[in-house]
């Protein structure tokens, strides 16, 4: 990557950490306010960084500026994510985004990926529950996107997750690793596990 790449992903990850920004909003920002502030230096033209290379600078933020509050924030998400998993189960809910990779703060979504041929059957199941939600239709032509609002007692405010409806066949790649060998989302189980292994508080 080169130097003005290096910089957008730096400034990207500041957005992301500080902002709550999700990853290609904060790097068109990060990129236009560099070009403002350097004289036009790359412009519209510059290639942006990769998502694997903000989320690296992410993870260097965090250690220096957020060591002592991110892990607490952290738990609390995945502990909000596991909930609505289990509540969601017969979707196969899969929990994807910065919560799964470790990388969320207090400001972070949560981010589920739902299996179901039908997805008006999760619009259903959250009517029935008496659930409010904002519906949106994602990057994909074929899933669309449910919001809602879930109270956190550990962070004091309430977490914005959305429900990404996908396809049942779109569940046979979604378990691919990265170039690091990370898996890209976990599944119930692997969540639990996750939770287990580490020492939260």
């Amino acid at each position: 990557m080169n130097p003005f790449g290096e910089e957008i992903a730096a400034a990207a990850a500041r957005l992301v950490v500080e902002e709550g920004l999700e990853y290609a909003a904060a790097k068109r920002r990060a990129a236009r306010d560099l070009a403002r502030h350097g004289g036009g230096r790359g412009g519209r033209q510059a290639e942006l960084p990769s998502n694997e290379a903000v989320e690296e600078a992410v993870r260097e933020h965090i250690a220096l500026f957020c060591a002592d509050t991110q892990p607490l924030e952290l738990a609390a998400l995945r502990r909000v994510a596991l909930a609505w998993m289990r509540r969601l189960a017969e979707f196969r809910p899969h929990l994807a985004g910065a919560v799964w990779r470790g990388t969320a703060t207090r400001l972070s979504s949560v981010h589920l990926d739902l299996y179901c041929d039908d997805g008006k059957t999760a619009e259903i199941v959250l009517i029935n529950a008496g659930i409010d939600f904002d519906l949106a239709p994602a990057s994909g032509p074929d899933d669309s996107v449910l919001t809602v609002s879930s109270p956190c007692s550990e962070l004091g405010e309430p977490v914005t997750l959305h429900l990404h409806l996908q396809d049942h066949d779109a569940l046979r790649g979604a378990l691919k690793p990265d170039a690091q060998g990370r898996t890209w989302r976990g599944d119930q189980v692997a969540l639990e596990r996750l939770l287990a292994d580490k020492e939260w508080p």
